[in-house]
């Protein structure tokens, strides 16, 4: 078999595509990469197709040899990459040759790093998709050592793109994200919703695929639950405790948490590259703006 082998998979890789979408009445969460972003910039670097699927590396110190040549990209947090211990620079297309090995670093800035290959890997679909759900053992296992990162050469390009700097984000230890308040902002008193946009939290250890636990100022609705309901990306549940806590692509599909609003899902991406101590603080949008900084995104990206 053609691949990657794996020689050190590092503290936790999978596949991960854009998820599956319209199974939540069954409980399946839509799963999917973290940092789309991150993700769209390294298809567009390797003129793959939108939603082409690619390995999501949690903090590096990923170690892979070559079984057959092709092209890669790296993309999202910054670390130490090399091929055959030569450094090598990310954000940009990489010939790979056959008895190569690769290796990523440990992240310096930002905590999700993405690998691709031309034409992507050979990996079966599970309800549409090629992502990886660990709480819901849906789709490929994380990687482990001695497994097979599948592809196929699908050629090599003429030109090795490499992405414009003013387009490279920026993976800062504050991260200010947007906000709309949902319907159950009436929960919560004017005071309440003043305390909780002029406060700033920190990000907790309890922050993975499903959710970013914060810590900070607490703030208290008028009742401590609701009727359970479907949640959206994004949803800023405020348990009893008071503490905010913003849920992401592995989310539960439903709760009964009161909600106050919603992170938009541009600046969900940002936070699913924020480390432990990192400091978030949060702005009101209205909807129309949400909508509007959204579609300018997935257009920007669907044009290619």
């Amino acid at each position: 078999m053609s691949g990657f082998e794996v020689l050190n998979p590092g503290i936790l890789s999978t596949y991960q595509d854009l998820g599956r979408v319209g199974y939540g009445s069954i409980g399946v969460a839509p799963s999917g990469v973290m940092d789309e972003e991150a993700y769209n910039y390294l298809n567009l670097l390797l003129e793959n197709p939108y939603g082409t699927n690619a390995l999501e590396i949690l903090l590096g110190g990923i170690k892979l040899k070559a079984l057959e040549s092709t092209q890669i990209a790296i993309t999202g947090a910054k670390a130490d990459i090399k091929i055959n211990q030569k450094r090598v620079g990310n954000w940009r297309v990489l010939n790979i040759k056959k008895g190569d090995i690769l290796e990523i670093g440990f992240a310096k800035e930002g905590v999700r790093i993405y690998l691709g290959v031309k034409g992507g890997f050979d990996i079966a679909k599970n309800f549409g998709s090629c992502s990886t759900n660990i709480k819901e053992g849906i789709g490929e296992k994380p990687l482990k050592k001695g497994d097979i990162v599948p592809f196929t050469c699908k050629g090599f390009s003429n030109s090795l793109k490499t992405l414009k700097s003013n387009f490279i984000p920026e993976y800062k230890n504050e991260v200010e994200l947007r906000v709309v308040l949902g319907y159950q902002k009436d929960m919560f008193t004017k005071k309440q919703q003043e305390l909780f946009f002029s406060s700033a939290y920190t990000v907790t250890s309890q922050n993975d695929r499903m959710g970013y636990r914060l810590s900070g100022e607490k703030i208290q609705p008028s009742q401590n639950g609701i009727i359970s309901e479907a949640i959206s990306y994004g949803a800023i549940q405020i348990p009893s405790h008071g503490e905010p806590i913003v849920l992401l692509k592995e989310r539960q599909t439903i709760g009964g948490y009161p909600k106050i609003g919603t992170v938009i899902p541009v600046d969900c991406f940002k936070l699913s590259q924020a480390k432990q101590n990192d400091i978030v603080k949060f702005k009101e949008i209205s909807l129309a703006e949400g909508r509007n900084l959204t579609n300018r995104f997935y257009n920007f990206f669907n044009s290619y």
